[in-house]
């Protein structure tokens, strides 16, 4: 049964969560996510990631330094098939506080986009306008999503290679119209933790029939790569998450980030990156690039806070 107490769970499965709580607290904590007396509205899809989200700020929240709401949100798109019962007999056991909307997403999408081509673009379009409508209902200031570190790593890809832009899936952001910030408490979890967590736990998943099987996108294409590049060479999506936390602007080409047109000889100091050492090579250590191992010592760390000694 999901949000288990720990004397419940093996002691791998034990080690597990505490790793995964550990980074979500700490993703909560660098990025500022909840604060006291938010109402955090948990998008819950069915699938593993917001599971694993919803079941770990649950969790997080008894132990927390300040007071914040939970609700739990579920879109119904009447898909063919989605068994509707599964998630409020599971929320109702979790005794969480939760709203289910239901509005025929699917057959819209059906409709406007022709066989064969991906649906994703339509169906994240209708679906953001529901949620944010519902937060407004509920009376929430943050709606969390359950991203993860994989999906981050994969956004910033498909935006270079299919989109000609530096731009990823930022951990916390303002909505379109300033009315929500919507947070990724995930953002630190990495996507293999999180699968062998709802295994573990058991959640009760819901597949996604509408676009989840689709063969032909262009994430999936990126989700391959990944996967290649951390076999043949382990760390890699790691190291590129922390990239994206490290970002030099004067040894990018974004003249609105950096002031290229002013630059003079003489103040070499002054360029954050070192001047032309960009151009050195570099010494890398692999070993600072490693995904972090799963150890006995594992310290959780809530909301930012620091480590006991």
């Amino acid at each position: 049964m999901p949000n288990q107490s720990p004397e419940a769970l093996s002691q791998n499965l034990q080690k597990l969560r505490r790793f995964i709580e550990n980074r979500v607290g700490k993703a909560i904590g660098d990025y500022k996510m909840i604060e006291d007396g938010d109402t955090v509205m948990v998008c819950l899809s069915g699938g593993k990631d917001s599971y694993t989200l919803l079941d770990v700020l649950l969790a997080l929240r008894k132990r927390a330094p300040i007071d914040f709401r939970i609700i739990a949100m579920n879109l119904d798109q009447k898909q063919p098939g989605f068994p509707a019962e599964v998630l409020p007999n599971y929320l109702e056991k979790l005794g969480v506080e939760y709203r289910i909307v239901t509005q025929d997403t699917y057959s819209i999408v059906k409709e406007k986009v022709p066989e064969g081509k991906t649906t994703c673009s339509l169906c994240s379009r209708l679906r953001r306008g529901i949620i944010y409508k519902t937060a407004s209902e509920l009376g929430a200031n943050k709606i969390a999503l359950g991203h993860h570190r994989d999906d981050i790593v994969h956004t910033l890809f498909l935006n270079m290679l299919f989109g000609g832009k530096l731009k990823a899936m930022p951990p916390k952001l303002v909505t379109d119209n300033g009315d929500y910030m919507v947070i990724r408490p995930l953002a630190y979890v990495p996507e293999a933790d999180i699968i062998r967590y709802a295994r573990g736990v058991n959640f009760p998943i819901i597949p996604c029939n509408l676009c989840g099987t689709q063969e032909n996108l262009q994430r999936q294409k990126i989700r391959e790569m990944m996967a290649d590049w951390d076999a043949r060479y382990p760390g890699r999506t790691e190291s590129v998450m922390t990239a994206i936390q490290n970002v030099v602007p004067s040894h990018l080409g974004d003249r609105s980030l950096f002031d290229f047109e002013g630059l003079q000889a003489g103040y070499a100091d002054a360029i954050p990156g070192g001047g032309d050492i960009a151009f050195d090579t570099e010494s890398y250590d692999t070993e600072s690039c490693e995904t972090p191992v799963l150890g006995d010592e594992a310290q959780v760390i809530t909301f930012g806070a620091k480590p006991k000694p």
